[in-house]
């Protein structure tokens, strides 16, 4: 006997899968009873690839194209245009949803995603009536209207910080349907640190363990930003992790030519580096900045018209908190690492008082929510 879980995500971006993962990683040890499924939205919504076949892209790859060339400019207004389509293409999205649904009957679903929740929502309703919906924010804030919380829908939001929870209270939710964690979902490898030796680790890496260290990051495809940076801070000692994106890893490398900086392509090792590090320095993606501040790591980070829309709360929450220094251009970079290496006992005090337990949060309430009665799998 057992139940199934449908944690519905995209690839748009890396921390949708990536709070998918971290979920089933921590439901299997905790509710190894649950069938929990990954479901990539766009496989239902465009299973004959029609998107592909007219654009050349796959939904999420030009939006992903978009973050490694950093063409973030734009976005808020496209992205009202992306909201109008949905909107005008709901029927034949609820169509897909309820097919969906009549076929695999879930007992719960919970969406990682933005956008898609009034479609979602409503599909589940009209086919699978009894069956809860969770909305999990993987952004610390709504980025309003109808981008994660569509008003007062009869479903459960989990939100990661309490000015994300006041939107969706002033949306009509109650306080029942309503779930604050302490953060966003991070993978459980961030809560099993290990002891590094940082004086063999830095001899193996060829950098000096007496150096102030910091870690540039910008998710997992990398950003041209990071020559930006690499070049205003010539004689910082960096570590660079250009995620997938290998071209660009070589163009840092090329450019920088320098003992002092580690150019990085893809690793799953992001929590060991963070240890090696002093402080961080990226965009204000909520889960590189949560990564960071969770691995102790005071951040710099950017707030400007390039900026997504979804993440300029992001530096409000790093402001409010005192966890490290917001700029709006490269040229500042200097004296910001300054600022920060000239206070790190202080601001290092302002991060270790953010606790984030939210994956193991998140699975709790989702076993609260889970309906009572069982049924067999067959």
């Amino acid at each position: 006997m057992t139940y199934t879980v449908q944690l519905i995500y995209f690839n748009a971006g890396g921390g949708h899968k990536s709070a998918a993962l971290a979920l089933q990683e921590v439901i299997s040890q905790i509710h190894p009873q649950w069938n929990v499924a990954l479901i990539n939205l766009f496989d239902v919504l465009d299973s004959d690839r029609y998107y592909q076949k007219l654009t050349g892209f796959a939904p999420e790859d030009l939006y992903n194209l978009r973050l490694k060339r950093g063409w973030t400019r734009g976005l808020a207004t496209e992205l009202k245009l992306f909201q109008a389509m949905i909107r005008l293409s709901l029927p034949k999205l609820k169509k897909k949803m309820c097919s969906f649904w009549r076929s695999t009957r879930p007992h719960l679903v919970v969406s990682l995603v933005p956008n898609f929740n009034k479609v979602m929502y409503e599909a589940l309703r009209d086919e699978l009536p009894g069956v809860p919906y969770v909305t999990v924010l993987t952004d610390m804030a709504d980025y309003p209207p109808n981008f994660w919380i569509e008003p007062n829908q009869g479903q459960f939001i989990i939100c990661g910080t309490e000015f994300a929870a006041s939107q969706a209270a002033s949306l009509g939710y109650d306080a029942e349907s309503i779930i604050q964690t302490s953060g966003m979902i991070l993978r459980p490898s961030f809560y099993t640190k290990p002891c590094v030796d940082k004086t063999n680790r830095f001899a193996q890496l060829g950098l000096d363990p007496h150096r102030p260290t910091g870690l540039v990051l910008f998710g997992g495809h990398g950003s041209n930003d990071m020559l930006k940076i690499a070049k205003a801070l010539p004689d910082q000692q960096l570590i660079f992790v250009a995620g997938h994106n290998s071209a660009l890893a070589q163009k840092i490398a090329a450019q920088s030519n320098c003992a002092q900086h580690l150019v990085l392509g893809f690793t799953k090792e992001i929590d060991q580096f963070m240890q090696l590090s002093d402080y961080f320095v990226g965009k204000p993606g909520p889960g590189s900045l949560s990564e960071a501040v969770h691995m102790g790591l005071p951040v710099i980070t950017f707030r400007n018209s390039a900026t997504m829309p979804q993440e300029r709360y992001n530096t409000t929450w790093v402001e409010e908190n005192k966890l490290g220094k917001i700029i709006s251009s490269f040229s500042e970079l200097p004296e910001a690492v300054s600022a920060v290496l000239g206070d790190l006992p202080r601001y290092r005090q302002h991060v270790q008082q953010i606790n984030n337990q939210a994956v193991f949060e998140v699975v709790t309430a989702l076993a609260k929510i889970m309906p009572k009665h069982v049924v067999k799998t067959v």
